[in-house]
């Protein structure tokens, strides 16, 4: 199972970064549409602010070792999703980085995730989900969410680097066309969900598929056709 879903997602690498690259201009122009002068914004911000206030008290391998384990969960967790069975993870003792073993060859979905896909705060969503059940979203739990935001922001940008051997794997054209579309769309979701819980994130794809075809009318009667 897991070779035909290698397979599939390794079909779809260039049409997906495409698609990411010519989604870019919607995903900024999205922004426009969150209020942020709700004061769920103010107490997420405020969230976000507070975690690289608190990055320059934390200790610096407690820092790497979880930026380590995010990225090695990440991996398992998209190898997971394409039907990989995943055989072990292992982190250095000295926190220089780890390893996630899974059967099979992969596919650049696996590589690439943890340069852009937010695992602690899908976690946190289902988390907050669950809370909501027995009470109403409140300004800390924004807040908080906000801190899980900045992490994800602060571990992505700390990721990236020359001396990453993960990036050359998919090429560094791909990441750059890729990642930081995809970025923004997931700080877009979170951003949402802050809002308008699983509701609001499905309102953001229909927003950035509807500002998606304004842009392809627009650059389709500028060429004439």
């Amino acid at each position: 199972m897991h070779r035909i879903a290698d397979k599939i997602v390794d079909f779809f690498k260039w049409p997906i970064a495409i698609f990411m690259l010519l989604s870019l201009p919607a995903l900024i122009k999205s922004l426009d549409y969150f209020n942020f002068t709700n004061v769920k914004y103010w107490a997420l911000f405020a969230g976000f602010l507070f975690f690289f206030v608190a990055r320059t008290m934390m200790d610096s391998s407690v820092r790497a070792s979880m930026e380590v384990l995010a990225h090695e969960l990440t991996h398992a967790f998209f190898a997971l999703l394409t039907f990989h069975k995943v055989n072990g993870l292992k982190i250095n003792s000295d926190d220089s980085g780890g390893n996630m073993s899974f059967e099979g060859e992969g596919n650049w979905l696996i590589i690439i995730a943890p340069y852009f896909f937010p695992l602690f705060g899908l976690i946190a969503m289902i988390t907050i989900s669950v809370y909501q059940w027995f009470a109403p979203m409140n300004i800390f739990i924004c807040a908080a969410f906000g801190y899980i935001i900045g992490y994800h922001v602060d571990t992505v940008c700390s990721q990236i680097h020359e001396k990453q051997t993960d990036l050359p794997k998919v090429g560094y054209p791909f990441c750059a066309i890729f990642l930081p579309p995809a970025n923004l769309w997931m700080v877009g979701w979170m951003m949402a969900f802050n809002s308008r819980g699983w509701g609001g994130i499905s309102t953001f794809n229909r927003l950035i598929w509807h500002l998606d075809k304004q842009y392809f009318n627009y650059v389709i009667n500028l060429l004439g056709f």
